[in-house]
């Protein structure tokens, strides 16, 4: 009798992995914006799934930051503070600079998987992939770098700000950048590293990322106050 339960509940426990993975994606493809109304009996009726179902997944979401949940008001997608963004974009930079100028250094593992990273990430570029493959193959790409420190509490530190940050960039959908730009000066970055200008690297590195911290906060803004998006 146990193992029949036990198996209920892993088949409960995949679909509500299923209704979670499906609400990141929409919310990763801009389909859902900050502050949209998570409605447990429209999205159940919706997924064709049951009330608790739901209420399980927008569980997992809010313990992800995805979604809040706030007191008579129910579930909502979160709304990412300019201030926070700005915060988590200087915090990774500080990690991703320290791995770059460890390149010479760094296991050679550690330089593979910055290469293996930049191929699929471009990879998915030739491809036509989706935004959200392309975001997490970009954000991959960011996060090798830090790996070349050679720490797994810095890399769990990076992944937690990127974490934080891919919600504000799934708001920003509308106001995309060009992604075969994103993969070209992510490949002048590798090759400045292979070439062993790791100083060329970091102050390349840095310009980037201080760039990217303006354009998602500007593009974040011009969302939020619903003014129409500029062209790529």
């Amino acid at each position: 009798m146990s193992e029949q339960f036990g198996s209920l509940h892993l088949e409960l426990s995949s679909t509500v992995d299923r209704v979670a993975d499906e609400l990141r994606r929409a919310v990763f493809e801009g389909e859902l914006e900050s502050g949209t109304p998570l409605r447990e009996i429209a999205l159940a009726a919706s997924l064709g799934v049951s009330r608790p179902t739901v209420r399980e997944a927008l569980a997992v979401l809010v313990a992800e930051g995805l979604a809040t949940r706030e007191p008579n008001k129910g579930v909502s997608v979160a709304q990412p503070d300019p201030d926070s963004v700005r915060d988590v974009c200087r915090a990774r930079a500080v990690l991703e600079i320290a791995g770059v100028w460890r390149w010479h250094e760094a296991e050679e593992g550690d330089r593979e998987a910055v290469r293996r990273a930049l191929v699929a990430y471009t990879g998915a570029v030739k491809s036509g992939a989706s935004y959200q493959e392309l975001n997490e193959r970009h954000l991959a790409i960011h996060l090798s770098l830090v790996g070349l420190t050679g720490s797994p509490r810095l890399v769990a530190m990076a992944e937690s700000l990127i974490a934080e940050l891919k919600l504000a960039l799934a708001q920003i959908d509308r106001v995309r950048r060009n992604a075969h730009d994103q993969a070209g000066s992510h490949t002048h970055l590798v090759r400045l590293l292979e070439r062993g200008d790791v100083e060329a690297a970091a102050a390349d590195i840095e310009q980037h990322l201080a760039r990217a911290e303006v354009d998602i906060v500007d593009a974040f803004g011009r969302v939020a106050g619903g003014a129409a998006p500029p062209g790529n």
